[in-house]
């Protein structure tokens, strides 16, 4: 799936006659120019892949030109657009917003990682200059970083709830930590803005679509290159804002929790791009069809 790309394993698949098929591939230029350096090892472990189905035309073009043969190599889109928001998960989340406060303004900053909480929570002072009682949900990538997190708000003079605290935030808290796993549609379905981490420190950015089926208006950092093709789309369409730094950050904030018809339009979008990009799974699976009647026989 996606880049993992294990020589060892490849080889030894293509000595039992096992067909490898890299399915939702991906590969960003910072990834591209990371093989070239093992140039060898790259064309050796290419060689032995059957079929590749490509997320987009510039993910075909590198591994191409990595030295996969063309004619094996096919552009299906992203099966992240076929995700399943179920109804569960949004009725979860309509839930909770009353439980964060009902009327509040509610921005979520999800996924972030280390170097990018204190950007947040800066940009949040100033959110709360303009909106004061706009509340924030804060939910840290990693679980290890949970207590961590919640320790720096505290420090920077928020009050804070923790998800796991199992407790109603009253009108005096100011960031609420989602510590737990498995609920982050939970906590874009209590959300009125989403900013999705990853992106304003080096790591490369997160999935934007599950906020985008959610109708939720959607803002990055600059450093979205693990979902290039998707967050090129997403602001072609009108459907996300990509920022500088925490500065462009509260502005953007600001802006779309103030004006409501910004918000829905952006939502809008976002939910149109993602309902006309579905069936790429299903491309994948027709694709996939020979090799496994083959394997059968």
């Amino acid at each position: 799936m996606e880049t993992e790309l294990w020589p060892n394993l490849f080889y030894q698949s293509r000595q039992r006659n096992i067909p490898v098929v890299v399915a939702n591939a991906r590969l960003s230029e910072r990834s591209f120019k990371g093989y070239q350096h093992l140039k060898k090892l790259t064309q050796a472990t290419l060689g032995q892949i059957s079929l590749i189905a490509a997320q987009g035309e510039s993910d075909a073009k590198y591994f191409v030109s990595l030295g996969f043969q063309a004619e094996n190599i096919h552009v299906t889109g992203s099966i992240k657009f076929d995700l399943d928001i179920s109804e569960p998960a949004i009725k979860a989340g309509k839930e909770l917003r009353q439980q964060l406060g009902g009327d509040r303004p509610v921005w979520i900053a999800a996924s972030t990682h280390e170097g990018e909480d204190e950007k947040i929570l800066q940009a949040f002072t100033k959110v709360r200059e303009k909106i004061p009682d706009a509340l924030l949900i804060l939910v840290p990538r990693h679980p290890e970083r949970f207590t961590s997190v919640a320790a720096l708000c505290e420090k920077m003079d928020f009050k804070v709830v923790r998800r796991t605290d199992k407790q109603l935030c009253d009108a005096g808290t100011q960031v609420f930590v989602g510590d737990t796993l498995g609920e982050l549609l939970v906590f874009y379905a209590a959300s009125d803005v989403a900013f999705v981490g990853g992106s304003l420190v080096t790591t490369g950015g997160h999935n934007v679509l599950e906020p985008a089926a959610l109708g939720l208006p959607i803002i990055t950092g600059p450093h979205m290159f693990n979902f290039a093709a998707i967050s090129k789309a997403m602001c072609e369409a009108g459907a996300l804002q990509q920022i500088e730094n925490g500065e462009q950050l509260a502005a953007a904030v600001i802006d779309l929790l103030t004006h409501p018809e910004t918000r829905h339009a952006m939502g809008e979008h976002g939910k149109k791009l993602v309902a006309e990009n579905r069936g790429s799974l299903e491309r994948l699976l027709d694709m996939l069809k020979p090799y496994i009647e083959n394997n059968r026989k």
